[in-house]
C-alpha cells in the first residue's frame, strides 16, 4: 500500500518568515520523500507543536521578526516539545555567537543559506538525521 511509511514518519517542520523560502524548500523537501509542513512564524511553529506535530526535524530560521529561532528553540525546550526532533538551523547567520548558542541548546545542525544551495541543503539535512537517529541509538 502506497503512502505507508517505513521505520521513520520523515515530517519536517520548516519555520521560515520569508515565504518564496518556505515554498522552494517545502518542494525540495517534498521531493526529497518528506512530508513537510510550514510555519512564517516561530509563534506559529509553537502553536503546531503544541498542537501534536512532532516533526521528524524542525527546520529553523534563526533570524525572524518577533521571536527569532534561538528564542523559539528555548520555548520548545522550555515547554518540552519536540523532544525527539533533530533541530536544525538553516539560516544566513553564521556568526561564530550564533553557533555557539545554537549548540548550547542542543541544535543538531547548523546550515548557512548563502554558502549552500537548495538541493544540498536537503541532503545536508538528511545526513544530519542520519546521524541524530544513529548517535540516539548507540
Amino acid at each position: 500500500m502506497s503512502g505507508e511509511n517505513q521505520h521513520t514518519d520523515k515530517t519536517i517542520l520548516l519555520v521560515d518568515d520569508d515565504q518564496f523560502l518556505l515554498n522552494m524548500y517545502s518542494i525540495k523537501f517534498t521531493n526529497a520523500g518528506f512530508n513537510v509542513e510550514t510555519s512564517n512564524s516561530a509563534s506559529g511553529a509553537i502553536e503546531k507543536l503544541k498542537s501534536g506535530l512532532n516533526p521528524t526535524a524542525l527546520v529553523f530560521d534563526v533570524v525572524m521578526p518577533n521571536m527569532d529561532g534561538i528564542e523559539m528553540i528555548k520555548e520548545i525546550r522550555k515547554a518540552r516539545l519536540a523532544k525527539d526532533s533533530v533541530l536544525v538551523a538553516l539560516t544566513n547567520q553564521g556568526q561564530s555567537a550564533d553557533v555557539e548558542e545554537a549548540n548550547r541548546l542542543g541544535v543538531d545542525g547548523y546550515i548557512v543559506k548563502a554558502s549552500t544551495v537548495p538541493s544540498e541543503v536537503v541532503d545536508e539535512l538528511q545526513n544530519i538525521i542520519k546521524k541524530a537517529y544513529k548517535n540516539n541509538k548507540d
